[in-house]
């Protein structure tokens, strides 16, 4: 095809069509997930000592954990990251 000059058109909207409704119960769940994480945080992180050796954690891990960002999920998909 030489000499063929053309252009891709690409699409940068989903190939299905997203309702308002979805999007708002995604976000949703997801500030109710980050809620979640931002207490399950301070939990740990108000742990004695002799708790956090019963689940096999030193304080060090502990804060280590604590001092992550909230939006920061251990369990979310990584998505090329």
């Amino acid at each position: 095809m030489k000499g063929q000059k053309g252009y891709a058109i690409v699409s940068v909207w989903p190939r299905q069509a997203v309702s308002l409704g979805a999007l708002a119960r995604a976000l949703w769940r997801r500030l109710k997930r980050w809620h979640e994480l931002a207490r399950q945080r301070r939990q740990l992180a108000a742990l004695s000592d002799a708790a956090l050796k019963d689940l096999g954690l030193s304080r060090a891990d502990a804060l280590q954990e604590v001092d992550r960002p909230f939006w920061d999920d251990p369990l979310a998909q990584s998505r090329g990251k």
